[in-house]
């Protein structure tokens, strides 16, 4: 294995840790406004996430820095040509995240609802904006031969795309409710297990929709691990759908994040070796190797990445263990 794929696999790796870990506070966030009926069962639901939401977008920021060292191309052409979705979604999750320090340093219920819709917000955008960003890398955008988009923002929109939106969205929430319902108690916890068997219906046909879609956008049938890959996460998130439904909560989340990992593998394996794909033109799209940054430079950072992720991974570990019960009123940090 070379240093362009390793480092395409890290990156895959990074982004599947990211969908892992954010996707059920997005979906926390998503579900705030209607499980919590009163303000102490939003701070519940808020504390669950509270030790951990910032920790998860590390992974975002990891992924961000190491496409932009090993394949500049990749990220000066993602950003020029998503520079609105990504600025909406950067502006949301700065919104969320200044919702959750600010909301609860006013005791005024318009003050705080405020800032719980903010929350909301903030967490849907992404959830949907990132659906739609990882089917149009693949589905192929306006490339030209000098590596640069030529199309508008409109182009980002299609059936498939807004189908890929729907579907993240879906799975995070579906996610999100499964993580409350381990993580609170009493009527939180019940409504928490109505949401993942109402959320669950309605994702598990979204995700099969999208992979039916798939064959016809993006050439699925010819891609044979992709096509085990998706087809694996419908499996999975099936087999969740049912165990939320006979109150195996525990292993539902499991089951769901395993269906967000297969979904990520999927989609990066259907896309290797390129980066991005030109819709005008196949041999414009941007590989790991057209796009990459130098042999040396992928080298350097090869050995940074080897000594410092195992610490960040242990770090953040810990951190799940030390707040690993479940949370009440009693003490409520945010």
């Amino acid at each position: 294995m070379d240093l362009n794929v390793l480092w395409f696999v890290l990156i895959t790796v990074l982004f599947i840790g990211y969908f892992f870990l954010e996707g059920f506070d997005y979906g926390v966030g998503i579900l705030l406004p209607f499980l919590g009926k009163d303000d102490g069962e939003r701070r519940v639901l808020i504390n669950t996430i509270g030790p951990f939401w910032d920790g998860n977008e590390v992974w975002l920021l990891t992924a961000g820095g190491a496409i932009f060292a090993a394949f500049p191309h990749w990220y000066a052409t993602l950003f020029s040509g998503f520079y609105l979705a990504l600025f909406l979604m950067l502006v949301a999750l700065i919104v969320r995240g200044v919702a959750f320090e600010f909301r609860s340093k006013d005791d005024r219920p318009s003050w705080r609802s405020l800032w719980d819709w903010l929350i909301f917000v903030g967490s849907l955008l992404p959830a949907l904006l990132w659906g739609v960003a990882i089917t149009n890398l693949i589905r192929g955008v306006p490339i030209n031969g000098q590596m640069q988009y030529v199309g508008t923002f409109w182009h980002l929109l299609s059936p498939y795309t807004l189908a890929g939106g729907m579907t993240t969205l879906l799975l995070f929430t579906f996610h999100g409710a499964l993580f409350l319902a381990l993580k609170t108690r009493g009527e939180l916890e019940e409504r928490a297990r109505r949401a993942a068997v109402l959320v669950g219906a309605v994702a598990a046909p979204a995700l099969v929709l999208l992979v039916f879609l798939s064959y016809s956008q993006i050439g699925l049938a010819g891609r044979a691990g992709a096509t085990v890959a998706f087809w694996g996460a419908v499996v999975l998130l099936l087999a969740a759908y049912w165990l939320s439904r006979t109150g195996r909560y525990g292993l539902a989340f499991v089951g769901n994040g395993l269906a967000i990992v297969f979904s990520t593998v999927a989609f990066f394996s259907a896309l290797f070796p390129r980066v991005m794909v030109s819709s005008l033109y196949p041999q414009w799209s941007l590989t790991i190797y057209n796009a990459s940054s130098s042999p040396y430079t992928l080298k350097v950072m090869t050995i940074v990445a080897l000594t410092l992720v195992p610490v960040v991974l242990l770090y953040q570990g810990w951190t799940y263990w030390v707040f690993r019960h479940r949370v009440g009123k009693e003490h409520l940090e945010y």
